[in-house]
């Protein structure tokens, strides 16, 4: 049986959505202290009965966190355009070569408005 393990993170940045309409709120800059969840899914170790050690993935996340936080998004390559959607699948596909078990990434921008990112 596989169990899902996660680390939580927090960054703060800038953004604005340069394809909404002129008129709407997030065309204009503004920042979100966003919420990072990255869930990995295995089966226990038997010998040490972990998945992961928690260690691995903070410094598997640590330097997509250091392009992130405190940053201006658009002007990351990749992220031009800096949805939830496009921020989760471009973390994907930067730490999932690292972390082969990594199974979710959960972005948050606000309490309220977030994405589930499975790498489909």
């Amino acid at each position: 049986m596989k169990t899902i393990i996660f680390k939580d993170f927090q960054f703060e940045a800038a953004h604005y959505l340069p394809y909404v309409p002129k008129m709407h709120k997030c065309r204009r800059l503004h920042g979100h202290s966003f919420f990072v969840r990255l869930e990995l899914k295995d089966k226990i170790n038997e010998k040490n009965g972990w998945i992961i050690d928690y260690a691995e993935i903070k410094l598997a996340f640590q330097p997509i966190y250091d392009q992130l936080d405190h940053h201006f998004l658009n002007d990351i390559p990749g992220l031009e355009n800096p949805t939830s959607e496009i921020l989760a699948k471009w973390i994907w596909h930067r730490l999932k070569p690292k972390l082969s078990i990594l199974n979710t990434i959960i972005i948050k921008e606000t309490c309220t408005s977030g994405c589930i990112y499975q790498g489909f």
